[in-house]
């Protein structure tokens, strides 16, 4: 028999899952010692009069470990692409090769990384926030369903008492998860 906690068990499964998502594409653009296509697909360009992302209208390839390569699908963006990379808060220079444009990815100094490691973990800090709040809007929910005594399925204070566990549990467990990928991607930014 399926316990009376299940759907709120899954609410707050489904919503810390989104907050470790979020935290994971937050970090994806964070630069580290080595191009990926992840640094510039965030980047917004004018196109058309409309801001698209950059992996929308090109295709983003790293050739080489200090250098990326985007060809756009339109070649007439050439310019508005490579206007954006340059104004870009990333410190990136973008240089127009025929179709294409390369951008240099020069290495990082070690006061860079650091702060760029910080960096992440006030976004690995500010998820982790953002599912402590899960967890007390959760509990809120099922102290008010148990509180009202309304609808198909009533809780009981065992009930209560056991959402508290249940919901921490699962807490800790996406807790671990952005631990996880905080130190992979900390390692990622510190390795020379």
């Amino acid at each position: 028999m399926a316990s009376p906690l299940q759907p709120f068990l899954a609410s707050a499964r489904d919503r810390m899952e989104k907050s470790l998502e979020h935290f994971i594409q937050e970090t994806r653009g964070i630069r580290t010692g080595r191009a990926s296509a992840g640094l510039v697909e965030g980047i917004r360009v004018d196109y058309y009069g409309q801001k698209s992302p950059l992996n929308q209208i090109a295709t983003i390839t790293a050739p080489d470990p200090r250098s990326l390569v985007v060809k756009p699908f339109d070649p007439s963006s050439l310019k508005d692409i490579e206007r954006a990379i340059v104004s870009s808060d990333l410190g990136l220079t973008a240089s127009v090769e025929g179709k294409q444009i390369r951008i240099a990815v020069p290495p990082l100094s070690e006061e860079q990384r650091q702060k760029l490691a910080a960096r992440c973990k006030k976004l690995a800090e500010e998820a982790k926030v953002a599912m402590r709040n899960v967890r007390r809007d959760v509990l809120k929910e099922v102290e008010q369903a148990w509180r009202n005594r309304e609808g198909e399925v009533t809780l009981t204070e065992d009930h209560v008492a056991e959402a508290k566990e249940e919901v921490t549990k699962v807490l800790h467990e996406y807790e671990k998860k952005v631990d996880g990928a905080l130190e992979a991607k900390t390692r990622e930014i510190l390795e020379v």
